[in-house]
């Protein structure tokens, strides 16, 4: 597809207000797919006005080798991987990465990772002190004080994460839910209640490939985050079901999971998304944003839809 040149008006239907923040277009590239912002930039034909933010990759407090390789492994509809959060720790990032950046084209998004709430807390605080525009609590990590249970996964110990981060800062938090649990809108609802401005949904969903020859994983970590188009109906159902809880009280969604075409993304929309999520689909389409904005903008011409906002939730479930 030939680049469109989008005039001015077409431009503003793509824009959306997310947590008080003012997105340039409903695309958000997903932490850990683009490094800590600077990466992506060096594509030739990619600008940072086509996307509404970034979210930086993964950051836990102090420095992190990750896991041992395999880290990723391709999958039939999707990819697996185990990277292991592997960062240089919070503060490096505040102070050697955040400079780097070009606030004024875009937004922004801290990964926030820890291993007990007291650290999430901890992470907050140092972000919260950096020009950063908003904090993305990852809740899938495991608990060492609880025997390795993901925090995600347990409503109530969700709930203690966002408390504690809500405690440390007043800019956006957005809680990344793990499709990992058995209710996931009553973690919502939790979240919700502890202070939580936004959702990212889905996390990846746990997965393994299994090398036949020698008759072990593939991914050293023995199993790792499946995302890619496998995961799409699934992430779909997710999204909705936080938004029948989310539109309540006014808090937006970045969907995700699986987000690949014009009509995956128009999709993530109508089922309760204010924000679309793009990660796998950078891996082997790295210019995919400027297609999927010019194809929202089609589709909004086509049902004469004024703006982006106006098509979020419009899913009409049969009786």
């Amino acid at each position: 597809m030939t680049k469109m040149s989008l005039n001015v008006k077409q431009k503003k239907k793509l824009n959306i207000e997310f947590c008080g923040l003012q997105f340039n277009t409903p695309l958000v590239l997903l932490s850990g797919c683009v490094g800590f912002g600077e990466e992506y930039t060096r594509i030739n034909g990619f600008s940072n006005t086509d996307v509404g933010a970034i979210c930086l990759k993964g950051t836990t407090l102090e420095p992190r080798l990750g896991n041992s390789p395999h880290r990723i492994a391709e999958t039939y509809l999707g990819m697996l991987n185990a990277i292991g959060l592997q960062n240089p720790g919070s503060k490096v990032v505040v102070d050697e990465y955040l400079p780097h950046l070009d606030f004024e084209e875009t937004c922004f998004i801290a990964n926030l990772s820890g291993s007990t709430i007291e650290e999430y807390g901890e992470i907050t605080r140092i972000f919260d002190d950096s020009p950063i525009n908003a904090m993305e609590i990852n809740i899938s990590c495991p608990n060492v004080k609880k025997g390795g249970v993901e925090f995600g996964n347990d409503p109530a110990m969700s709930a203690k994460v966002v408390e504690a981060c809500r405690r440390a800062t007043k800019k956006p938090l957005i809680t990344k839910l793990s499709p990992n649990q058995t209710d996931i809108a009553e973690n919502a609802k939790c979240c919700i209640d502890s202070g939580t401005d936004g959702f990212s949904v889905i996390n990846t969903m746990t997965g393994m490939a299994i090398d036949i020859e020698k008759r072990e994983p593939i991914i050293g970590n023995n199993q790792g985050g499946l995302s890619g188009p496998a995961i799409k109906p699934i992430a779909l159902l997710k999204v909705h079901q936080v938004y029948e809880v989310a539109k309540q009280h006014n808090i937006p969604i970045i969907g995700q999971g699986g987000i690949t075409t014009i009509e995956d993304a128009i999709e993530f929309i109508i089922a309760g998304s204010t924000a679309i999520g793009i990660g796998t689909a950078l891996f082997y389409e790295p210019l995919v944003c400027s297609k999927l904005n010019e194809g929202i903008i089609k589709y909004l011409d086509k049902y004469n839809i004024s703006c982006v906002s106006d098509l979020i939730g419009t899913l009409q479930l049969h009786d």
